[in-house]
């Protein structure tokens, strides 16, 4: 039961997460007439949204950053519940650095936001920190449900 309910929510989260980066307006996901735009540099995006945070405001500046690590938590929650090859820090880690590499590329080929490699590194950590958070409930759900 907790494995089809983990289905269902990891669906769910995909297709909002593909809004998201794909197509929501409000981010100006649909403009196609951009050029290419990425970032090779590790820490320059993290660095340059952190020394202007008052001028481009705190909540941009949480965006940005939160909201990268918090997109992929239930990515690295929900699919070690669905799979145990998807067990393990450090494959959760490589999973969630090959998920957000297929989708900063997509975002590079396509114009469509921009390949960032501090997006790679905030998502990656998101990824961990909610297979982090899986490991904890399940050792809970374990204790207490046998």
């Amino acid at each position: 039961m907790i494995r089809i309910a983990g289905l269902i929510l990891f669906i769910c989260y995909l297709l909002g997460l593909t809004y998201f980066l794909f197509f929501a307006e409000s981010y100006g996901r649909t403009v196609t007439d951009r050029e290419y735009s990425y970032n090779l540099v590790p820490f320059l995006e993290i660095k340059r949204f952190w020394q202007n945070r008052e001028l481009i405001g705190h909540f941009a500046v949480f965006i940005n950053l939160a909201g990268n690590v918090l997109a992929f938590v239930p990515f690295g929650f929900f699919l070690p519940m669905l799979s145990s090859h998807a067990r393990g820090l450090f494959r959760m880690g490589l999973f969630s650095f090959e998920f957000s590499l297929l989708v900063e590329t997509i975002q590079l080929v396509s114009k469509v936001g921009s390949f960032d490699v501090d997006d790679l590194m905030l998502n990656t950590l998101g990824g961990i920190l909610g297979y982090v958070i899986f490991s904890l409930c399940n050792y809970i759900r374990r204790k207490v449900y046998g």
